[in-house]
């Protein structure tokens, strides 16, 4: 449809920062990501189809800084030392191309990268099944999910991008995101 913002490409970012400021340390997690020079609009969580992945390098080359930027966005922020903190952003697509795909975002407390990882696979290849009309059992584990994917012929590829890490034993603020951003 003519006017529609489709997206040709997509990368994948993370970054954490540390600062006495809450919103500083944010600034600090985006320059460690790469995406500060960028005016980031939160979108929520389709895949376009024939979307491809790109570098995060050959990325960022094709954004202008100032420009407006749409990604899937997870934050998360602690001032509490020691915390455990984690963002992350998963993405599950079909075999099949011409279908969308799904993203999802998880921030919070407690989750090492490998669960927090897992986390947002399941999310969004639970989000594509169910879009394909695979019911699935909510308290049933990932994998065994996986397996009834491939039971019913579906392939689903799926990938995580996730930041950790300890709020700072100083009580400085801790920023941790994880981001799929969207080029054109």
């Amino acid at each position: 449809m003519p006017g529609q913002l489709v997206p040709s490409g997509m990368f994948f970012t993370k970054g954490v920062g540390k600062h006495r400021h809450k919103l500083q340390a944010f600034e600090a997690a985006l320059r460690d990501a790469g995406i500060a020079p960028f005016n980031l609009v939160k979108v929520s969580s389709i895949f376009p189809p024939h979307c491809r992945i790109v570098p995060k390098s050959k990325g960022i080359a094709s954004l202008q800084p100032g420009g407006i930027v749409h990604c899937v966005l997870a934050e998360e922020h602690t001032n509490e030392p020691n915390r455990l903190t984690c963002a992350g952003v998963g993405l599950a697509v079909s075999a099949d191309e011409s279908h969308f795909g799904y993203i999802s975002e998880h921030h919070g407390y407690g989750l090492t990268r490998t669960k927090c990882a897992d986390l947002v696979e399941d999310m969004a290849a639970s989000m594509l099944a169910t879009t394909l009309g695979i019911e699935l059992e909510p308290d049933k584990a990932y994998d065994e999910r996986r397996e009834i994917y491939r039971s019913k012929g579906l392939v689903v590829r799926t990938r995580a991008y996730v930041q950790t890490a300890e709020g700072d034993k100083n009580g400085l603020w801790t920023t941790v995101l994880a981001a799929a951003v969207f080029i054109y």
